[in-house]
């Protein structure tokens, strides 16, 4: 279990995080609403779905009926309460520090846009044809890369379990991110939800999030400046 240590910065309101978490759900409750078959329909209708968007004239019939959108959907959709809480943890984790560095509208960029590339890695590497892509998994993996770039040198506190008693320790943040990336890695290839979860969408998530924070660095320097009145 991660824990996030706060420091000391004089920042704005941070809105998207919250308004992420609620969105998120949010849209699961209202999903728990239906039956299991009439969900599952909501599913298919607003999921991301595999085996398409790799040729040009799906990408112009996509476009032209809006069913592009799906990569961008999928994201607020979730299979059940374990899919949702596991996203939700850690987008409160990473989530809060990252949009403090870089403020609310490039985080909710960073969080759409690295979500939306990380379904659609999965839509082109997946070769099960109509499969349903859900989950915000390939954007918290975008947020997580982002905190990476932004904070290599951050300490998070682990909680290990000892026996009957409970440790926190601190480990260097880039430490166990790089854990988390390389069992992100194994698991795209072996072990037991192999077959069921896009792996390769958490792995293009947090590239794209890591590229992204280095790519927006310099705005984000101007930002804190200003913020801080220098």
């Amino acid at each position: 279990m991660f824990v996030s240590l706060p420091y000391r910065q004089r920042g704005s309101l941070r809105w998207a995080t919250p308004l992420l978490l609620a969105s998120l759900l949010l849209a699961y409750l209202w999903t728990a609403l239906y039956g299991t078959a009439a969900n599952a329909s909501l599913l298919q209708d607003w999921g991301a779905l595999a085996g398409g968007l790799d040729s040009a004239a799906e990408w112009r019939t996509a476009l032209q009926d809006g069913s592009v959108l799906r990569l961008f959907t999928a994201l607020f959709l979730h299979a059940d309460w374990a899919h949702l809480l596991g996203n939700l943890v850690f987008l409160l984790i990473f989530g809060l520090p990252a949009e403090r560095s870089m403020g609310a509208w490039r985080f909710l960029a960073l969080f759409l846009l690295g979500g939306a590339v990380a379904n659609l890695v999965a839509v082109l590497v997946l070769d099960v044809p109509d499969r349903v892509i859900i989950g915000a998994s390939g954007a918290v993996s975008a947020v997580i890369g982002a905190y990476l770039a932004l904070f290599p040198r951050a300490r998070l506190g682990v909680v290990l379990p000892l026996g009957l008693f409970l440790e926190f320790v601190k480990a260097p943040a880039s430490l166990l991110i790089g854990i988390w990336a390389l069992l992100q890695v194994l698991f795209a290839y072996i072990g037991p939800a192999f077959g069921t979860v896009a792996w390769s969408a958490h792995i293009a998530g947090f590239l794209f999030g890591f590229v992204f924070a280095l790519f927006v660095r310099a705005g984000i320097a101007r930002r804190l400046r200003k913020q801080n009145g220098y």
